[in-house]
């Protein structure tokens, strides 16, 4: 999980945004008032994921006023434009939102983490992909074993939900920060559907 320091105003915004895109990108000029694909990939660091970038921009942008945050997505490329209003990133203020929110749609959440410790506290689980060859499975697993897994409480409430992150990374500090990330799917049992709710993989955060 990336730690993001957003922009603190909109012209550093645009001059970092409106970049040129990579060097291979060579139909595609800085400065030039408008932000594509390619010069949003290059700033975030993605290539092709086009909903991570989105929320990339949305946690980049998400301490400048209003008018301002609107005045970057002006500057997206149409076709940007119509990537970011099927992934525009959602606020959660209160985590009894979660029932309504859709699988896959990209969230940020403000509250304290709280390592969950053990199975024995938390045992959930989640469908990964398995390919061999040309040919993909998938199978269910123990969260718990592939990410390290908290319970974040909401800013205006004692209700809270579940977020999790690679283990690749560094395990979150218990202090209030803003998560970002993707809404998925999670079972309390492994082959009960029925009994399926919902957590977020982060992919993001800053710290307030």
């Amino acid at each position: 999980m990336r730690k993001i320091v957003p922009f603190d105003n909109f012209e550093e915004a645009i001059k970092s945004l409106d970049n040129g895109g990579r060097f291979y990108n060579i139909l595609t000029k800085a400065e030039d008032g408008v932000i594509s694909t390619a010069e949003l990939g290059k700033v975030s660091g993605l290539f092709n994921d086009k909903q991570k970038m989105i929320l990339f921009l949305d946690v980049a942008t998400s301490k400048l006023e209003v008018s301002d945050r609107n005045r970057v997505i002006s500057y997206l490329s149409d076709e940007l434009q119509l990537i970011y209003n099927s992934h525009k990133t959602r606020e959660v203020i209160d985590a009894k939102e979660m029932e309504s929110i859709e699988l896959s749609s990209n969230v940020i959440i403000t509250g304290i983490p709280k390592k969950i410790a053990s199975k024995s506290n938390f045992n959930g689980f989640i469908m990964v992909p398995i390919v061999a060859g040309k040919v993909t499975t998938f199978s269910m697993i123990t969260i718990i074993d592939t990410y390290n897994v908290y319970e974040i409480s909401d800013i205006n409430s004692s209700t809270s939900c579940i977020i999790a992150h690679s283990k690749e990374f560094k395990k979150l500090p218990e202090r209030q920060m803003k998560i970002a990330g993707v809404v998925k799917e999670i079972t309390s049992k492994k082959d009960a559907e029925e009994s399926s709710n919902k957590y977020v993989e982060a992919l993001y955060y800053l710290e307030r």
